[in-house]
């Protein structure tokens, strides 16, 4: 079959690393790719938001199956476009409907979702112009530090954790003024939860899933998570604290009642579902939901599932993923992120990047590069992956920091205290 990957990150480049090695695939291209996707596929210069441009693309190269690497084409509704059109009905996509995506394009329509279906998580108050007074005394019954969230998608900048409550209640008035434009005329306020997170996915058919390997991702540009938020710096599976008793609660108490209540709600839900989840004593809390998978959580999971990825993909959008084989493999898997200089904040692009001739071990994924006069060159705050496995997540780290050294471009930085909380 024909494939179709949208997106231009290091987890749409580590998707085609792996849909590459399956039997199943003929063709795989990927748009708008990068300089690590050209090596598997054929990179189509289309915007992940020019459905127009995708659907072209999609009949004019026979395309089977689109496999949507990111959230905003999902929550703009590329899986509707494709159903609603005669031609690209018959098209399988792997992501799920607008208003399954509204889980992770909405936080007040996800808390309001686990509200309704029993789903462990934190307090909260949904707040607009209209009952901003309202907002300001649920914050005030809060013990700090102060969860602040945008409804809508922000680029992943749109939490704001604050411990003066003057300054959250200046924080709120100024998010509903329009700090992060129309994502913010909704902010969720939220009761703060002390405990250590991972990230746990599953790829679901609507009716049957599957859960892939969990993963620990870490958020903050600087040592000991301290520092401004980023994309995410790196990521660790498995997590030792996620054991199998750990791992039934969530299943039992959150996956199960997230997949039945998606049936419920008559959402035909087709694609990845991640559970942010926080361990607050041993007990499992839902911080969020996203509607596919997480970066770079995703270059270290792949590396550890063994089963042909497009076979499940096929279980997905036939509904048949019960009968699909799920093998993870017992060794663990480590990606470190290499960053531009001056990232989350403002960094330059276009610096040449040195790799070396040979890279023992590792596997790059290119997060945010592009070839410009046969160089390889950064294109985004994020840009390259290098992910590794070992016997324990040590093992695969250090094989990890041994090669991240030999890349080089222009104020290359990356974290060196990964696992540090582990």
């Amino acid at each position: 079959m024909n494939i179709l990957i949208i997106g231009s990150g290091g987890r749409e480049h580590a998707f085609a690393w792996k849909i590459r090695q399956s039997p199943k695939v003929d063709q795989l291209y990927i748009a708008p790719g990068n300089a690590g996707t050209a090596e598997f596929g054929t990179n189509l210069e289309i915007s992940i938001t020019d459905f127009q441009s995708i659907r072209k693309a999609v009949l004019d190269k026979k395309i089977d199956m689109v496999v949507v690497g990111p959230e905003v084409p999902l929550v703009e509704g590329i899986h509707d476009f494709f159903l609603a059109d005669e031609l690209l009905r018959k098209v399988s996509v792997i992501g799920p409907v607008s208003r399954g995506a509204r889980l992770e394009g909405s936080k007040d329509f996800a808390k309001e979702f686990m509200l309704r279906y029993g789903i462990p998580t934190a307090a909260y108050l949904s707040v607009t112009k209209d009952n901003l007074e309202q907002g300001i005394s649920f914050m005030r019954s809060l013990k700090a530090p102060y969860v602040l969230k945008a409804d809508g998608l922000a680029a992943g900048k749109g939490v704001l954790i604050i411990a003066d409550l003057a300054e959250a209640e200046q924080s709120l008035r100024e998010m509903l003024g329009g700090m992060f434009g129309k994502a913010s005329e909704t902010v969720v306020i939220e009761e703060f939860l002390s405990g250590i997170e991972c990230s746990v996915f599953a790829l679901t058919d609507g009716k049957n899933y599957k859960i892939l390997p969990v993963a620990k991702d870490y958020k903050r540009i600087g040592a000991g998570d301290t520092g401004l938020n980023t994309g995410g710096m790196g990521a660790i599976s498995p997590v030792p604290f996620a054991d199998a008793l750990f791992m039934k609660k969530v299943e039992e108490r959150i996956i199960i009642p997230t997949v039945n209540g998606l049936q419920s709600a008559g959402i035909d839900y087709k694609g990845f579902i991640f559970f942010g989840i926080i361990s607050v004593d041993a007990e499992p809390i839902v911080i969020e939901y996203n509607v596919r998978m997480g970066d770079p959580e995703t270059e270290a999971v792949i590396l550890r599932l063994k089963s042909d990825l497009v076979d499940l993909f096929e279980g997905v959008a036939i509904g048949d993923l019960a009968d699909r084989q799920l093998d993870i493999d017992s060794d663990a898997a480590a990606t470190v992120m290499l960053v531009a200089g001056g990232y989350p904040g403002a960094y330059e692009k276009g610096d040449v990047i040195t790799l070396p001739d040979k890279v023992s071990g590792s596997i790059l994924f290119h997060a945010g590069t592009k070839i410009s006069d046969e160089n390889i060159v950064t294109n985004g705050g994020r840009v390259i992956a290098i992910s590794s496995k070992g016997k324990n997540f040590r093992e695969a780290l250090q094989l990890s920091y041994k090669n991240a050294s030999m890349i080089q471009f222009k104020n290359v930085y990356f974290r060196k205290d990964l696992g540090f909380d582990l």
